[in-house]
C-alpha cells in the first residue's frame, strides 16, 4: 500500500462496495473487484481478493486501462 500511495480506505471502499468484480482468468479461488476513487480524479482501483471467507488481499493497483471504461 505504500510503495504504490493507497490509502487503506480506498481499498476498503472498493472491497466493500466495488462498482464491477470480475472473476480471475487464471484462478478460480480469486476475483477482481473494481471502483472509481474519487480522491484520485475518479482512477480506477483493481484489488484482487480471494473468494473464500475471510477475504484475504492479494494484490491492489490503479488500472489505467479500466478509467474510461468504467
Amino acid at each position: 500500500m505504500a510503495k504504490r500511495q493507497l490509502q487503506a480506505a480506498w481499498i476498503e471502499l472498493v472491497i466493500t462496495a466495488p462498482d464491477i468484480v470480475e472473476d480471475d482468468k487464471f484462478d478460480p479461488e480469486l476475483e477482481h473487484r473494481l471502483g472509481r476513487v474519487p480522491e484520485l480524479a475518479n482512477r480506477v482501483l483493481r484489488v484482487i481478493v480471494t473468494k473464500a471467507d475471510p477475504i484475504r488481499v492479494v494484490t491492489m493497483h490503479l488500472d489505467r486501462k479500466m478509467k474510461r471504461k468504467l
